[in-house]
Formats: C-alpha cells, structure tokens, sequence
C-alpha cells in the first residue's frame, strides 16, 4: 500500500473516532450535558491528531482539507482522497452507533443520532455565520500550530487543537451543534435520513475554514514561501 492509501486509512480512523465518541457522547447523554459532549470532542481529536498527524497530517475535517488545498498545502488529488476517507469514516462511525445503540436511545427527542441541529430561535443565515466563526478560530489553530513550520506542531498542536473544538463547542453548541465539519454532519445525517438544514454545516465550516486559511496564509507564510522561477 502506498503511502496516501495508508494516509488515507489514518483520516478514515481519526474521523471516525470523532463521530464515534463525539456523537456517542450526544446520544449518550440524551444531548443534556453540554461538558461532556465538548470534552468527547476535543479530547477524542487531541488524542487522534497526537496519534496520527506523523501519517496523515491528522485532518479528519473536509473544511480543514478545502483551506489546506486553497492555500496549496495539499494537493489536489491527495485532498480528494482524503475527504473522501473522511466521510467514509463518518459514515461507518454513524452507522455503528445506530447499530450497537438501543434505538430508544439513538432516535430520542433532540439526539436524533447525534446529528447536529439549529436551535428554534436561531435564523438559518445566523446559523451559518456561528458554524464559519467557529470553524475559523479551529482552522486558524491548526495553521498555526500544524501548517506554520514556526508552530509548536510537535509538541502541543493536538491539545491545541482539542481544545479549540471544546472551547467552539461551549460557546456555540446550543446553537448549530458546533460541527466545525461537514463530515461530523454527514455521517449521522446519512444513518438517520435527517438532512434538515444540510448547508449550515457545509457553507458555515466550509467558508470560515477558507477565510481562516487564506487569512493565515496571507499574513504570515506568503512572505515564508519560496518563489517558484
């Protein structure tokens, strides 16, 4: 196998840990304790992307992998695989757990599987505007820690990261879910058919991760990077 199938395998792996444990902790907890579903989280991708950012860069988030491509930190062809893997590990998480998961548990009110939701009050445009902000502040981290050679990337970049997730899921996850990735969505949204509001979690993480990237990349690499003659 070479070295993108076994990176490949390595996002399939981290993402599906994330969906595993962060919707777990939803369903779990009957979406009641807001702590314990931030921290599933946060630690299950501080923990993921310690274990695998040697291999694969430790991704597990199409939004992350569109500004990585957009700033031309990840080819094209690799970035296609590796969303790819992304969804196939969500969707493999999601149907595990609406298979192992009692269904009075899976399908009750206000878990839904673990997918995420837009709160009652909350506009649908607004939605979108707190999934791009908190997709932003996680992109800028990982720029910043991973992407910028001038980062802690070896050291604290997975707890840096874990706790971005966390600390966007406290603040916004009453209001959209705080997906922060399509892929966190897609994969429950599948298994439980429910595809209500499906753009929120595309365009807000999608556009936040871009404008997050490209601003990083501007302001502090573009001047780092070599010329090419």
């Amino acid at each position: 196998m070479d070295n993108v199938g076994k990176a490949s395998i390595a996002e399939f792996i981290g993402t599906f840990a994330l969906i595993f444990f962060g919707a777990g902790a939803i369903i779990m907890t009957g979406n009641s304790d807001l702590v314990a579903i931030a921290l599933a989280h946060g630690l299950a991708i501080a923990i993921m992307v310690s274990l695998m950012a040697h291999i694969s860069g430790g991704v597990f988030n199409p939004a992350i992998q569109v500004a990585l491509w957009v700033t031309g930190k990840m080819p094209t062809a690799r970035s296609a695989v590796y969303i790819l893997a992304q969804l196939l590990g969500a969707v493999a998480a999601a149907f595990v757990l609406k298979y192992a998961t009692p269904a009075e548990l899976f399908d009750a009110q206000g878990v839904t599987g673990g997918i995420p939701a837009v709160a009652p009050a909350v506009a649908i445009g607004k939605a979108i505007v707190i999934e791009a902000i908190l997709t932003f502040f996680l992109v800028w981290a990982v720029f910043a820690t991973a992407v910028d050679e001038r980062g802690p990337f070896a050291k604290t970049a997975g707890f840096t990261i874990g706790l971005v997730i966390t600390i966007d899921i406290f603040a916004g996850g009453a209001y959209t879910g705080a997906a922060m990735n399509p892929a966190r969505w897609f994969g429950p949204a599948l298994a439980t058919g429910d595809w209500t509001n499906w753009w929120v979690w595309i365009v807000g993480p999608v556009a936040g991760g871009i404008i997050a990237g490209v601003g990083y990349w501007f302001l502090y690499l573009r001047d780092r990077e070599p010329v090419t003659p």
